[in-house]
């Protein structure tokens, strides 16, 4: 590891707690109608996630490039490289290391799914990203998403599927793996114990309620996860802000998700 890669990891971890709250915004446009969700006004979700002082946002190169500079210094960036939707009509990879050298990131993200027929191709992704990396000191955060389709396509978080998951990452030689939590406490903390590579928590599909979202966070953390990356359970509930007071409450200060809930509100 480059001294570079080693400075630009310490900025994404820079929290005293160790651990490390990201916000994402890098849901692009294959998610469905641009005009409805958090993320229908693209500036106003970014204002709002800030006034949550994550630790980084990742976010897609285009956006970051009209929308970041006046955020600049506030968090570390993320530049988000990964571009696709679960049934591959949407299979691009955006962004390089270089491009994140370019825009001043900290680290570039790229989100994958794998099992089905092109997953070799969404490996590759990640191995020519870290390879490519190397030559700036550039960090890879991977973001892996398991799929199945028994019944159509659809990202899954089983035990077996989410240890799968983080395996590629290790073995593709990324810097930080994000993976959704499986729901067993046990089996997360198995596949976080072996992993050499600090292992985050996905936001996950949207809980049906902020306090699940953060009971599923504090359960992660404590089975060793080094922090969360959020991003419909963060901009998904209405109040970005203060669902970011909170994920802070149970990432960076410990707290139960009940306490760290209504500290926020508070």
């Amino acid at each position: 590891m480059t001294l570079g890669t080693q400075v630009r990891l310490a900025r994404l971890f820079s929290h005293p707690s160790g651990n490390l709250f990201g916000g994402a915004v890098d849901h692009f446009v294959g998610y469905g109608d641009v005009r409805q969700g958090g993320l229908a006004d693209l500036p106003g979700a970014l204002a709002r996630v800030m006034r949550g002082k994550p630790d980084y946002v990742s976010i897609q190169p285009g956006a970051a490039r009209h929308l970041w500079p006046q955020y600049a210094g506030q968090a570390a960036l993320v530049i988000q490289g990964g571009c696709f939707v679960p049934d591959d009509r949407i299979s691009e990879l955006i962004a390089t290391p270089e491009d994140a050298v370019r825009a001043g990131a900290d680290a570039l993200a790229v989100a994958i799914p794998v099992r089905g027929n092109t997953e070799g191709r969404y490996i590759r992704w990640l191995t020519d990203s870290v390879n490519a990396a190397a030559r700036f000191g550039m960090p890879v955060v991977a973001h892996i998403y398991p799929r199945d389709f028994t019944d159509g396509t659809k990202i899954v978080f089983t035990p077996d599927e989410i240890a799968y998951a983080a395996r590629i990452g290790i073995e593709t030689g990324v810097d930080v793996i994000k993976i959704g939590y499986t729901g067993d406490f046990e089996s997360y903390k198995e596949t976080v114990r072996t992993s050499p590579v600090p292992v985050v928590i996905a936001g996950g599909p949207k809980a049906d309620t902020l306090l699940k979202a953060l009971e599923q966070t504090a359960e992660a953390i404590q089975a060793g996860a080094r922090g969360a990356v959020v991003g419909r359970n963060l901009w998904g509930h209405g109040d970005p802000e203060m669902s970011a007071r909170a994920f802070r409450g149970v990432i960076h200060d410990g707290l139960p998700a009940e306490d760290a809930l209504k500290q926020a509100q508070g």
